[in-house]
């Protein structure tokens, strides 16, 4: 009868992606030797069954044959970015019945899979190019709240609109999501009129400030995110960061950088000669949130009443989830 193989022990897991991680543990030299196939038990961390399952219920992308360790697992079939996971092994040996001699289980170890590498974020980009649309001029970034947010501005922060840490909505894999503080702002106008839209689900007032203070070569701009909510309209998310600023120096490792005077999303075009003014430009066909990593004061620019209805709060951004089955933004990971 074969000797019993022994449970692996001291689980580490590194060189954790967005979609992938290497894996490896301590095991005797004669098990080491014989073993056949590794087993691997990998599920989220919030959905973790503790009867994990037996060899014979192993999803085949989850066996694999013995190999030196440290063990690559990937997969975008299984693994998303940004996500808890709990993960055991097993050895096996396959015997000559077609039947394995297992190991027991390992005992369970925790880890959390990447954000989105500068690949991913590049796929997303290329997606977004296409439905971006043609640009059309515009002149000032919106940004619409309630009045009690103002009058908090003027009297507890000297009139400094601060940034606030990026929410959840959008791509879960997106590297700003609880990780850069900004200042979102909009600059779509419509169609008609070229001038923002009257109605807006953030609140009755808005703020208007001159699209060359934020706008300029002394500013950075990078993709972020592209995404929708279960609607045929997409959102695209840019990053607008003075040039040396810690929104500046987180970017440019994480995010790619666009050039100002030439992308599909968000254009400044210098003065062709003396005595013309920069043109700006907003893609007409998606959404485009702005974010500014910079603090704003509200007396760079004016508040006003829109003229249109404020919308339901449900109509926001904040927290919204990607769909997750949209074509038109969601890539595969690990292809």
């Amino acid at each position: 009868m074969d000797a019993p193989l022994a449970t692996p022990c001291n689980i580490q897991i590194c060189e954790v992606t967005c979609d992938s991680f290497r894996i490896m543990w301590d095991m005797p030299p004669e098990d080491t030797a014989r073993a056949t196939h590794f087993f691997i038990d990998l599920s989220r961390k919030e959905n973790r069954d503790p009867n994990r399952f037996k060899h014979r219920d192993v999803p085949t992308k989850l066996v694999a044959k013995a190999v030196p360790l440290p063990m690559a697992v990937r997969g975008h079939w299984f693994l998303s970015p940004r996500t808890e996971y709990c993960v055991a092994v097993q050895t096996a040996v396959r015997q000559s019945d077609g039947d394995y001699l297992v190991s027991e289980w390992s005992p369970v170890v925790e880890f959390c899979t990447g954000d989105y590498a500068m690949e991913h974020l590049q796929q997303l980009l290329d997606k977004a190019s296409g439905p971006a649309g043609r640009l059309l001029r515009f002149s000032v970034f919106y940004r619409n709240q309630h009045p009690e947010y103002f009058d908090y501005v003027r009297r507890e922060c000297g009139g400094l609109m601060r940034p606030a840490m990026k929410d959840t909505s959008g791509s879960h894999g997106s590297p700003i999501n609880g990780k850069l503080q900004g200042v979102f702002f909009s600059c779509n106008t419509e169609f008609d009129t070229g001038l923002p839209p009257k109605d807006s689900p953030y609140g009755p007032l808005r703020f208007h400030i001159p699209a060359g203070v934020l706008l300029n070569p002394n500013t950075c701009l990078y993709f972020a995110d592209f995404y929708c909510m279960y609607t045929a309209y997409h959102y695209v998310v840019l990053v607008l960061a003075p040039v040396g600023t810690e929104g500046d120096h987180f970017c440019r490792t994480r995010l790619p950088r666009l050039d100002l005077a030439s992308n599909p999303f968000l254009t400044y075009t210098a003065p062709q000669s003396q005595g013309e003014e920069p043109v700006y430009c907003h893609a007409s066909d998606v959404i485009l949130e702005v974010l500014f990593t910079e603090p704003v004061h509200v007396d760079q620019g004016s508040v006003e009443q829109i003229s249109g209805h404020h919308q339901l709060m449900s109509l926001t951004t904040a927290n919204a989830k990607k769909d997750p089955s949209c074509k038109v933004c969601n890539i595969s990971v690990g292809r």
